[in-house]
C-alpha cells in the first residue's frame, strides 16, 4: 500500500509539474467605434474627400505572458486578427471591409498599446469606366490594407472588462494590381471596450534570464529567392501583366532580433513592355523607339527584424541597369517573411515601391544555404 501511495504521489507531482509547463493560451476580445477624416496625400483625390469616415473595428488577441523566449524579449506582446468596416462617406468610394493579422506592443507599464496590422480589404465601389469613373483611388475591389493603432489601454478593470481610446490610421491601396491606384489614408479617433476571457486564471508574467541576444548570431548565409505576382501601369486599360523577380543575397544574423542583408535583384516586369510601346506611340516627344529593354537589375541592402520564425523585412535598393526611366532609380521593399525547416526555407509577402509609390505586391519563396 505504501508503495502504491508513493507511486501515486510521484504521479501527481509529475502531472502538476507537467501542467505548469504546458503553455496557456489567454484571449481577449475588442470592439471599437471610430470617426475620422481622409487625408489629402494627393491632390488627385480632393474630390473624394466629402465627409467624415465612420466605422467599427473588432479584434481577437492571443495574449502572451512569457512562456516563449521571443515573448520575454519583446515584453509580452499580443498577436491576433482584426476585422474593420469603414463607411467612407463619399458616393464614389462607398464602403470597405478589411481583415488583418496584427501585433500589439506595450509601453509605459502596459498603458500604451501600439498595434500594426496588415491584410486585405474589399471596396464596394471601385473605379469603373462607365459607372464610377470618379473613383481614381481604388482600381479594384480587392485592396492591400495596413493600419496603425495607438491607444491608451486599461485592461480587466472589472471582471475582465477594459477600456481603450486613441487614434487609428487605415491605408487602402491595391499596389498597382490594377489602375487607377491613388489610394486613401484615413486618420480616425477610436474608443472601445475589451473583454479578457478566463480573466480569473490569467497567468503571472514569466520573468526569466534568457541567453545573451548575441548568442543567436550566425555566420554569413547565402540566399536565393523567387518572387512573382501581377500588376499594371498607371495608364488605365493597358491591362494586367505578370512579373518575376530573381534575387541572390547574403545575410548575417548578429543577434536574436536583427539580421542584415545585401544582394542583387533582377526584375522581369512585363507590364513595362506595354507601357514602353504605348508611350513610344502616344508621346513621340519622349524620344522612345519602343524597343527599350523592360528588364532592370538592382543592388540592395536591408534589415530583418526577427520575431521567432517571423521577420519584418526592409530593404533599400538602386537600379544599376535601368534602360527605361520608370519612376526613379531608388527603390524599397517592405514586408513579412516566415521561416521553415530550421530557417532553411522561407516564404514572403513584400511590397516593391519607389518611396511612397507602390509598384507591386510580391509573393516569394526562397532557400537559405
Amino acid at each position: 500500500m505504501r508503495h502504491f501511495l508513493f507511486v501515486f504521489t510521484v504521479f501527481l507531482l509529475s502531472y502538476s509539474l507537467f501542467s505548469q509547463e504546458k503553455e496557456l493560451k489567454p484571449v481577449s476580445l475588442e470592439a471599437d467605434f471610430f470617426y475620422g477624416s481622409i487625408l489629402e496625400h494627393n491632390p488627385d483625390i480632393q474630390h473624394l474627400i466629402t465627409g467624415h469616415p465612420t466605422g467599427f473595428i473588432f479584434s481577437f488577441n492571443r495574449k502572451s505572458y512569457g512562456f516563449n523566449e521571443w515573448e520575454r524579449r519583446y515584453h509580452y506582446p499580443d498577436w491576433g486578427f482584426t476585422a474593420a468596416y469603414q463607411d467612407l462617406h463619399n458616393e464614389y468610394l462607398g464602403n470597405a471591409l478589411g481583415v488583418y493579422g496584427h501585433m500589439n506592443w506595450y509601453f509605459f507599464n502596459r498603458h500604451l498599446m501600439l498595434r500594426i496590422g496588415q491584410g486585405i480589404a474589399y471596396a464596394s465601389s471601385p473605379f469603373d469606366t462607365n459607372t464610377n469613373y470618379n473613383n481614381n483611388a481604388y482600381g479594384s475591389h480587392l485592396l492591400s490594407s495596413t493600419f496603425l493603432k495607438a491607444n491608451f489601454v486599461r485592461e480587466n478593470i472589472w471582471k475582465g472588462l477594459g477600456f481603450h481610446a486613441g487614434f487609428t490610421i487605415i491605408h487602402y491601396s491595391n499596389a498597382n494590381l490594377k489602375a487607377p491606384n491613388n489610394s486613401t489614408n484615413t486618420f480616425a479617433l477610436n474608443a472601445g471596450i475589451s473583454y479578457q476571457l478566463d480573466y480569473k486564471e490569467f497567468p503571472e508574467y514569466i520573468q526569466k534570464e534568457d541567453s545573451l541576444s548575441s548568442t543567436h548570431a550566425e555566420r554569413f548565409k547565402f540566399n536565393l529567392a523567387f518572387r512573382t505576382g501581377i500588376n499594371e501601369s498607371d495608364v488605365v486599360g493597358l491591362g494586367q501583366e505578370p512579373f518575376y523577380v530573381v534575387s541572390a543575397f547574403v545575410d548575417k544574423r548578429i543577434n536574436y532580433k536583427s539580421t542584415f542583408t545585401a544582394g542583387v535583384d533582377v526584375y522581369f516586369s512585363t507590364f513595362l513592355k506595354e507601357l514602353i510601346t504605348y508611350r513610344s506611340i502616344a508621346y513621340p516627344e519622349d524620344g522612345l523607339s519602343g524597343d527599350e529593354d523592360y528588364k532592370r537589375v538592382g543592388v540592395f541592402v536591408g534589415h530583418e527584424w526577427r520575431f521567432n520564425k517571423v521577420a519584418f523585412v526592409s530593404q533599400l535598393g538602386y537600379y544599376l541597369y535601368w534602360p527605361y526611366a520608370f519612376e526613379n532609380r531608388v527603390y524599397n521593399r517592405l514586408g513579412l517573411k516566415r521561416y521553415f525547416f530550421n530557417d532553411r526555407i522561407f516564404a514572403a509577402v513584400t511590397l516593391h515601391a519607389h518611396w511612397a509609390k507602390a509598384e507591386a505586391v510580391e509573393f516569394g519563396i526562397g532557400y537559405r544555404l
